[in-house]
């Protein structure tokens, strides 16, 4: 029904709106069980993903890390890898 949802924090560039919309999807379609709602449920569908990414965005404003920031590139890299390793593939392209 939906991805994983991703770590939006302490990347190198930022999150953008748009993943931390993609992510607050992701979760609102796993927390109702729907991937895409009913006509009937679509305006509050379509009012908890605003809510929740209004949410995230302020909640990744405030967080604070003594931490390095990640590389957004190289975490892929190694998520390819790890696919790789896990599945026996090839390497994937973008």
């Amino acid at each position: 029904m939906c991805r994983n949802i991703k770590t939006l924090f302490n990347f190198i560039p930022p999150a953008t709106g748009a993943e931390i919309r993609a992510a607050s999807l992701q979760f609102v379609r796993k927390v109702s069980g729907a991937a895409k709602p009913s006509k009937v449920n679509a305006a509050a569908f379509e009012l908890a993903v605003d809510n929740i990414t209004a949410s995230l965005a302020e909640l990744l404003k405030a967080l604070s890390t003594s931490a390095l920031p990640k590389d957004r590139e190289r975490e892929i890299e190694k998520a390819r890898a790890r696919s790789a390793r896990r599945f026996g593939t090839q390497k994937a392209t973008p």
